[in-house]
């Protein structure tokens, strides 16, 4: 059985598109996700990326909210280090005052993907290392138990409860598992990586008021079209672009699949192309249905968040159409 399934959206930029075009597209997805009956709606943080736009996920958030009535809304996340707890506080308590009871908080470890990003953010790489100190104060501001400034409240957070989730890269999931939040745990395609991730998760899991028991979503990218061979075609553009950033340095826009396929690749870039392309889970829907069932049963996983990134957006559309048939029996 497929469990409750997700979608986290990086606003990615098309070639001959720009940023605005983008962010508008994500909007729109996320109303094509909540008519089809999709369980939550993310949006990520990335900065100076010149092929993603989602650079300030918590108004991208506000505006998938406005658009949307019932998906929840959320972010995948907020990545903590660059910011004061305080301020990613007061951000939640407004979208949670705005849209009662349809407001996640998605928050990760990672900093600026550059020296130059990092300190445009005011941060360095050390941040990272106060991440859980720093969530302990975010979650504080909440419940009124932070103790890092006694005579200061986060209005209007303080006394609201946004569901709070870890995402798992390095020591996410034991941070997870101590503050007795939900942990997203991801790539897919790397199994026995994903296994370990989750199973110190659930050891080390301690109930707290933000969490009774572990509850775990496993993330990664699916792609579903009439054939396989029209699935793995929709994984080509995205493939690309992370090959030319690991060896060009930059992460461009996506371009149409066919010029990435006639392009002649040095055998480094050909290397990391095929090395980005591969292990994702993608083929017809009972290809996927079958590979995600697999995967429910194997990680136990509460909940799956599914990224697609593509050139062709009426494919990406279509792709997230299959899916979410693959789950409405287990929806109901």
């Amino acid at each position: 059985m497929i469990p409750k399934l997700s979608i986290l959206d990086r606003s990615r930029i098309r070639q001959d598109a720009d940023g605005p075009r983008a962010l508008r597209d994500t909007v729109a997805l996320a109303r094509h996700a909540e008519a089809l009956g999709y369980h939550r709606f993310w949006v990520s943080e990335h900065h100076s990326v010149p092929g993603v736009a989602g650079s300030a996920p918590t108004v991208l958030a506000a505006a998938v909210a406005a658009a949307t009535g019932r998906i929840r809304v959320g972010t995948g996340g907020v990545m903590l280090p660059n910011h004061q707890p305080l301020v990613v506080a007061e951000q939640f308590g407004v979208l949670e005052s705005l849209f009662p009871g349809r407001i996640d908080m998605g928050l990760g470890r990672s900093v600026g993907f550059t020296g130059g990003i990092r300190r445009a953010l005011g941060r360095d790489t050390a941040d990272a290392e106060g991440f859980e100190s720093g969530l302990a104060e975010l979650l504080g501001w909440f419940d009124g138990t932070q103790q890092a400034h006694p005579q200061v409240h986060a209005r209007p957070a303080e006394g609201l409860r946004v569901p709070a989730f870890v995402l798992a890269t390095g020591e996410g999931a034991g941070i997870a598992a101590r503050a007795g939040l939900p942990v997203v745990v991801g790539d897919m395609r790397n199994r026995d990586r994903l296994m370990e991730l989750i199973e110190d998760y659930r050891r080390q899991f301690r109930p707290s008021p933000w969490g009774e028991r572990p509850y775990v979503v496993a993330s990664g990218t699916v792609a579903v079209a009439a054939t396989e061979e029209a699935a793995r075609r929709l994984l080509v553009p995205e493939a690309w672009s992370v090959a030319y950033s690991r060896t060009h340095g930059s992460f461009p826009p996506l371009v149409p699949a066919e010029q990435v396929e006639g392009l002649t690749m040095s055998a480094k870039e050909r290397e990391r192309y095929e090395q980005a392309l591969a292990g994702h889970i993608h083929g017809t829907e009972e290809q996927v249905a079958a590979d995600l069932a697999e995967l429910a049963s194997a990680t136990g996983a509460d909940e799956l968040l599914v990224t697609t990134s593509t050139y062709d957006r009426e494919a990406l559309l279509d792709s997230f159409t299959r899916l979410a048939r693959l789950a409405l029996p287990a929806d109901g």
